[in-house]
């Protein structure tokens, strides 16, 4: 019931910028918990960021804390993922993931993949130095 689709990835320079957007339809309120996830080659997917939607409760993992943010605008329904001097180790696909979780509590804990039910494509980010 759910659908998420990213968009915004692309190539840039170390020190560059990009902003992520996860646009998300359908029977959006029971999944209130939207996270950016990314995989390198070779590498565990790893949780990045989060945000429980009905209170804009977020969190950012330690390797990207002071860079990157994560915001939404309810209007558009979308979440989004600003990412600031960006670092070849960021080089991944991102994905936007959401699920739905009890509180705001369980949605900064929810850092398993395989618990989320809804996926978007991906969207590929590229740094170079």
């Amino acid at each position: 019931q759910v659908q998420l689709v990213e968009s915004g990835g692309g190539s840039v320079q170390a020190g560059g910028s990009l902003r992520l957007s996860c646009a998300t339809s359908g029977d959006t309120d029971s999944r209130n918990c939207v996270s950016w996830f990314r995989q390198a080659p070779g590498r565990e997917r790893e949780g990045v960021a989060r945000i429980f939607r009905p209170t804009s409760t977020t969190y950012l993992s330690g390797s990207v804390e002071g860079r990157f943010t994560i915001s939404q605008d309810n209007a558009k329904n979308t979440v989004y993922l600003q990412m600031n001097a960006l670092q070849p180790k960021d080089t991944a696909m991102y994905y936007c993931a959401a699920r739905r979780t009890s509180d705001r509590i369980a949605c900064i804990l929810a850092a398993d993949p395989a618990s989320y039910t809804n996926w978007g494509q991906g969207t590929q980010v590229t740094v170079s130095s």
